[in-house]
């Protein structure tokens, strides 16, 4: 069962009621006796983040008319060359 402190105590010391809570611990924060809330470790973020050109999962498949040459009709109607 989390330790449980008063809202004054945990305005006073918040900064190391958080550091507790990085080492794992929670906390129950009262209003008089009445518990309001938790103060608990959230999920562990990843350690490393992906660098620029990383894939991150399967690339997007490319059609293969995107490879094919444009023709001539293509460059002097549709792009105006």
């Amino acid at each position: 069962m989390p330790e449980t402190v008063t809202t004054h105590e945990a305005k006073t010391h918040l900064s190391r009621l958080l550091a507790e809570v990085e080492q794992g611990k929670s906390f129950t924060i009262a209003r008089g006796k009445k518990p309001v809330a938790v103060l608990s470790p959230v999920a562990k973020a990843p350690t490393e983040r992906p660098k620029v050109g990383d894939l991150l999962g399967e690339p997007d498949p490319v059609p293969e008319s995107a490879l094919l040459p444009v023709s001539d009709v293509e460059l002097e109607n549709e792009w105006g060359l």
